[in-house]
């Protein structure tokens, strides 16, 4: 019942929000969607406070008959590897409503509407056991999203809507085909995806599967080079709409990974790790070079985005649990960071409609408060110690390192590249002398602006200090996926 409120409840709320259709109701929109998000995150908590990070098992379990002539259930359940995405969507919904009070001015229902909709169907991906469920959500999370950015974006917001729905469409068409595939090969049919993961598949069928989850999981990562639409669609996308693209869209590729990939097609995943290895390290070192020429920051931050999901593709498919476990640590810390980066961008924006480094200079002469978050939050990207940012990097090192020493090595470049283009961006944003007449009139940021960049800053430094009650979640699930794949063979 926990993860059906945590699904339903903000959806419900949303649709009784674009019921709302005057923008002189907007005062009260706004009350009631940070109402509906906060309860959508304490719905959560349960979750959390009940979890057994003694089993391996999935926990929480709802399963009902759906559409039972072709035995699709709604059959919903957490493990290690999902349960803390759950109350990390809710937490970022409640930092995007919050963004959003003062700036979103016109058709605030909707937009409110679409963020608490979208948050919904992004807890369902990740607590969907039934594969048809999973899908459906999956593909429907593109829907509000879309009209996020074309609705509220920038200048070129249809080209970047676009962009971003065809790319993700596509993929998934391949990832259909496979869960049909799938269904066809269990005894009556069935989509119950931890049966599929008990198949008995040929190598050849295991091959194909691993690549069509590829084409789907890949883009929407995004890993290199299916991660075009990214950039245009953070610089085209209203400040919330990138919060969620970075802090959790991004993640319902990686967790496919581990949902999909690596159980379905055991022995693939292992024979083509190299590939996935390979395009992960590109991204990692290819990206930070090529987010170090960058003039916009949003597209800066968009860039590190792809370099850090290398990241966790890379930990995923080294195949240790310091390294699985690790890029699900950077997942939830990237959450919290990225999200606070763009947010942070989101503040300067507002006040002087440019995301230009070259527009400002000696902002902390004015914003002393706010660039002292936002030099935290930089520290943080670049994988500073103490911080969430380096926790999840550092255990994909090690783990890179056990597997391979030379892998490791290049993988640590990132860090070299990330603190190389950040503290790039923060040297000419944030110090040295007032550069012009727009940065000597900002004001610094007002309770509403510090409240939602405190409550980020207190996550990140929470998770550097102490992971522990997150990789103690992770390690049972972690430690039997592992076992799944060393264990799986090719039938004869």
């Amino acid at each position: 019942m926990l993860l059906s409120l945590a699904i339903f409840l903000p959806i419900a709320c949303g649709a009784l929000l674009l019921a709302l259709g005057r923008d002189e109701q907007a005062h009260a929109v706004r009350w009631l969607a940070l109402v509906a998000a906060v309860a959508s995150f304490l719905v959560t908590i349960p979750l959390i406070t009940g979890f057994d990070t003694t089993t391996a098992a999935m926990q929480f379990v709802e399963n009902q008959p759906w559409i039972e002539r072709f035995n699709i259930s709604y059959h919903l359940g957490v493990d290690g590897i999902s349960m803390w995405f759950v109350p990390l969507t809710a937490f970022i919904t409640i930092i995007v409503v919050i963004s959003a009070w003062e700036v979103i001015e016109t058709r605030v229902n909707q937009y409110m509407g679409a963020f608490l909709i979208l948050s919904g169907l992004m807890v369902g991906v990740f607590s969907a056991l039934d594969g048809m469920l999973f899908y459906v959500f999956f593909e429907a999370t593109l829907i509000p999203m879309y009209i996020i950015i074309g609705v509220w974006g920038g200048p070129n917001r249809v080209y970047a809507a676009f962009k971003f729905f065809l790319y993700t469409l596509a993929g998934s068409l391949l990832m259909l085909i496979a869960l049909l595939y799938l269904y066809s090969q269990v005894p009556g049919g069935s989509f119950d995806i931890q049966t599929w993961h008990k198949l008995p598949l040929t190598g050849g069928a295991q091959t194909w599967l691993f690549f069509a989850f590829l084409a789907a999981f890949s883009v929407k990562v995004p890993m290199w080079p299916v991660h075009t639409w990214l950039p245009d669609a953070h610089v085209e996308a209203p400040t919330g709409g990138s919060v969620v693209l970075a802090a959790i869209m991004l993640k319902l590729g990686c967790y496919g990974f581990l949902r999909f990939s690596l159980p379905i097609a055991p022995d693939a995943a292992r024979h083509w790790a190299w590939l996935i290895i390979a395009l992960s390290l590109i991204a990692v070192v290819y990206i930070g070079l090529v987010a170090l020429v960058q003039k916009d920051m949003k597209k800066l931050v968009a860039y590190s985005s792809i370099a850090h999901m290398g990241f966790v593709t890379l930990g995923f498919f080294i195949f240790n649990e310091l390294g699985v476990s690790g890029g699900l640590v950077q997942m939830i810390s990237h959450g919290f960071v990225s999200g606070a980066m763009f947010l942070c961008i989101g503040v300067l924006y507002d006040r002087v409609h440019s995301r230009e480094i070259a527009s400002y200079g000696g902002v902390v002469n004015t914003m002393p408060k706010f660039a002292a978050f936002a030099v935290f939050f930089g520290m943080a990207n670049c994988g500073l110690p103490a911080t969430a940012g380096f926790v999840g990097e550092w255990m994909v090192i090690l783990g890179t390192v056990k597997a391979n020493f030379w892998l490791g090595g290049i993988a640590a470049t990132a860090l070299i590249f990330g603190a190389a283009y950040t503290l790039w961006m923060i040297k000419r944003v944030y110090f040295g002398d007032i550069a012009n007449d727009n940065v000597r009139a900002l004001t610094d940021i007002n309770t509403r602006e510090f409240l939602m960049l405190a409550l980020l800053a207190v996550a990140t430094l929470y998770m550097g200090l102490y992971p522990k009650p997150f990789t103690d979640v992770m390690h049972n699930s972690v430690t039997e996926l592992l076992k799944h794949v060393a264990l799986s063979k090719i039938p004869a």
